[in-house]
């Protein structure tokens, strides 16, 4: 659902970027596409713009921001990957927006169908229907590989009592492989733990479980638990398990618990 502070900045922002030659189209992701916004949804936008214009764009994507409403604080997406991403809380009602700059090239490999919000003619609808969205895939392979590596880790930090750097390493942990294998599972993008508690409510009790507390033994609880989990969610993927990988690890973890217990 749309709320006013919503669409008050879209139509600031179709207004004043269709009066700029360069822009293509305004395009919306997110939970505006998926039809789910509630009063806590941010927005995405998306600003196609003419390929001859990328390094102009480029080099204005803050000032184009600035544009559209009163700019609190803005700040490009290098720390994510993404330097098209320019992120944004405008206000004086505060409102996170965040706005992507792409080309129609770009826009052919993309993981949504975005709405159409405005478009100068044709070429953003044409450019949709003639290209599909590829979905992100979660490499079960991927994670098992690493995953007795991250178990052995934990056990160095709980070793040493960093506690601190352990739940950190279990969030990772949370966000990178029991999440994405959840919402696959059942039947969503895996993206992290992102909006599990709505997607996925036969599984949060026991998520929960892997949630430690600053102290040891519920640090070594949360990583046992973590472990059980995945064990359970691996089945359900086609992966060459590392067999030794996983007893090594394991019974390096136990030995470290059982020097503090002992």
């Amino acid at each position: 659902m749309l709320l006013p502070i919503h669409e008050k900045f879209i139509e600031q922002a179709i207004k004043k970027l269709s009066q700029d030659r360069r822009i293509r189209g305004i395009l919306a992701g997110g939970s505006m596409m998926t039809n789910t916004m509630d009063e806590f949804s941010d927005l995405d936008l998306i600003i196609v713009y003419d390929p001859t214009c990328q390094a102009q764009i480029m080099n204005e994507r803050l000032h184009i921001a600035e544009g559209l409403g009163r700019l609190l604080s803005g700040f490009t997406g290098e720390h994510v990957g993404e330097p098209r991403l320019v992120i944004c809380l405008y206000g004086p009602d505060p409102l996170h927006v965040d706005l992507k700059f792409m080309t129609l090239k770009e826009l052919e490999i993309r993981m949504e169908n975005p709405l159409i919000l405005w478009e100068k003619d044709r070429e953003i609808s044409n450019v949709l229907a003639a290209t599909s969205p590829l979905h992100p895939s979660t490499d079960a392979q991927w994670i098992e590989d690493r995953f007795w590596v991250w178990v052995h880790y934990g056990a160095t930090k709980l070793g040493r009592g960093e506690w601190f750097e352990f739940i950190d390493l279990l969030t990772y942990i949370r966000g990178t492989v029991l999440g994405p294998l959840i919402l696959v599972r059942n039947d969503q993008l895996p993206r992290g733990v992102r909006r599990l508690e709505q997607l996925a409510t036969g599984e949060i009790e026991e998520l929960k479980q892997t949630v430690p507390l600053h102290n040891l033994e519920s640090c070594y609880r949360s990583l046992i638990n973590t472990i059980h989990t995945y064990r359970r969610l691996r089945e359900h993927f086609d992966v060459i398990v590392k067999d030794e990988a996983e007893r090594v690890s394991i019974a390096y973890l136990e030995k470290v618990y059982a020097s503090f217990i002992h």
